[in-house]
């Protein structure tokens, strides 16, 4: 079986998970629960509010019946790259993984993933992104070929 990352995404006020972290965990649980992955690594540290976005995670997680043996917790990172790199450091995938984030996100996601070793299939849920998702992803993008090309 496959781990699947479920990558991090914000935490909002009174301990929240913002629409689109609660969009990717429940997106995870659904994959657990159909027998298509065998583990749920929540990445994501504490950003604007705490707690982390993998504690929030593994909340909503065990809300939705998915056990504490079937959760890895990762609440250091605070980038895709980190997200995918520091959960791969707790995880016992050793050739490929599922990158649970949203459609926008998923290639970045995979190619950051490559670049760390690992091949990845990245698994959406449905979503209409807004504009702005797209421009902010833009700019991740000019951030990671830095650090692919120039950044070494």
């Amino acid at each position: 079986m496959t781990d699947a990352f479920i990558l991090g995404a914000a935490v909002w006020p009174g301990e929240q998970p913002s629409p689109a972290l609660e969009r990717r965990v429940l997106h995870g649980a659904a994959l657990y629960h159909a027998g298509e992955v065998s583990r749920l690594v929540c990445c994501g540290g504490v950003g604007k509010h705490g707690p982390s976005e993998a504690e929030v995670m593994a909340r909503l997680l065990r809300a939705q019946g998915v056990p504490e043996a079937a959760l890895v917790l990762e609440d250091r990172s605070t980038t895709t790259r980190e997200n995918i790199a520091f959960g791969l450091a707790q995880s016992d995938a050793q050739e490929a993984i599922v990158l649970i984030t949203d459609g926008y996100h998923a290639p970045r996601a995979c190619a950051t993933a490559r670049a760390l070793g690992v091949a990845a299939l990245a698994s959406c849920p449905h979503h209409k992104p807004r504009p702005r998702a797209y421009l902010r992803e833009g700019g991740a993008w000019l951030k990671f070929l830095w650090w692919r090309g120039f950044g070494r």
